[in-house]
Parts: structure tokens; C-alpha cells; sequence
């Protein structure tokens, strides 16, 4: 069964030529009028493309076919390479909380703030959210790979940082939590 489903938006003729052909091609085929689009729930974690003559007000994963001719050929690699960006950036980005981590720009963001991370801090936040409670010693070999044994504040000097770091940009002072081992993300 596809996983992956194209939308094509008042487009009869490409419909009809892509319908034929469709046993043939790694996505599934719906046909969509205005009334059929407000009412398709747009899910961002859904795997679909909507295709369409112009640009579609509010619609990201719009793939916009004005250039025609066209080789057909061409179009299923358009589609094609689209289908594997949108799943690219749906893979990079993790949700911690209420944020939105996109490991691709490493930035942390939530409602229209956004905030630039180093790479250890991305490395920081994954590992302690995929731990949920985690130990200064866990992190220092894990995300440092110091030896357990080490005398370092390297771990509590980038939990610092990075918690001013949240606070100033999102306000929030509990991002990352004390824990009687160590630390977690709430």
C-alpha cells in the first residue's frame, strides 16, 4: 500500500493522464476541488503532495506544475525528489515539550520565537530527552566522551548556559530539570 499520497488540485487533464499510469507509480492518486481541500485535514507528519497549477494560499507541501509541456518522465522526478524533502524535514524535527528541535538547522523554537543552538547542545537535549533522567557521569561519557571518572563541571557549565539561554529567549526557567541522579527534560 502507498504510504505517500498525491493531491492533485484542479488539474483534470494531469489527473487522467496520472490515474492511468497509476499501478505503475510509488504514490497514491486523489483528485481535490476547493470544497475537497478545506476539507483535508493537513497534518504535517502526513506524507502528501498537493499539485497544482499556481500556489495554494496556507499550503506548504504544494508542488506547483505551470511550466507545460512538460516531459512526463521529468514531472514523476519532480514529485518524486519532493516527496523525499518533505520526508527529510519531517525526520528533523523532534518535539521536546512544547518545542520544536529541527536537527537540520539546530535551532529550538516555539510559537514564533526560535533560538540558534551549538551542535553539543542539540546533542545535550536528544539524549536527555531520549533518557528522561540522566546522570552527569551518563553524560559525560555519552555526549562529551570524557571517561566517567573525570573531575570536570563541563556538563553543569553547558546546562547553565543553556538554560540562560532558554530563559532569555522563551522565558522559561524549568526547561531542563534537577533530578536527584542528574537532570530531565519535563
Amino acid at each position: 500500500m502507498n504510504s505517500q499520497i498525491l493531491i492533485i488540485y484542479e488539474y483534470q487533464i494531469l489527473y487522467q493522464i496520472l490515474n492511468e499510469v497509476s499501478e505503475n507509480l510509488n504514490f497514491k492518486i486523489i483528485q481535490s476541488n476547493k470544497k475537497d481541500l478545506k476539507e483535508f485535514k493537513h497534518d504535517p507528519k502526513s506524507n502528501y503532495l498537493i499539485i497544482s497549477r499556481k500556489r495554494i494560499e496556507g499550503i506548504n507541501n504544494n508542488l506547483i506544475v505551470d511550466n507545460i509541456p512538460i516531459k512526463f518522465e521529468k514531472l514523476i522526478e519532480m514529485i518524486n525528489i519532493k516527496f523525499l524533502k518533505n520526508k527529510f524535514i519531517g525526520q528533523s524535527n523532534i518535539t521536546i515539550g512544547e518545542y520544536n528541535l529541527d536537527l537540520n538547522s539546530r535551532k529550538i523554537s516555539f510559537r514564533d520565537k526560535n533560538l540558534n543552538l551549538t551542535e553539543r547542545e542539540t546533542n545535550l537535549l536528544i539524549f536527555i530527552k531520549d533518557k528522561k533522567n540522566v546522570t552527569i557521569k551518563e553524560l559525560q561519557k555519552m555526549v562529551w566522551d570524557y571517561s566517567p571518572d573525570l573531575d570536570t563541571h563541563t556538563v553543569e557549565t553547558h546546562i547553565y548556559r543553556l538554560r540562560k539561554k532558554m530563559k532569555e529567549t522563551f522565558g522559561d526557567e524549568d526547561f531542563i530539570l534537577n533530578t536527584s541522579n542528574g537532570y530531565s527534560i519535563d
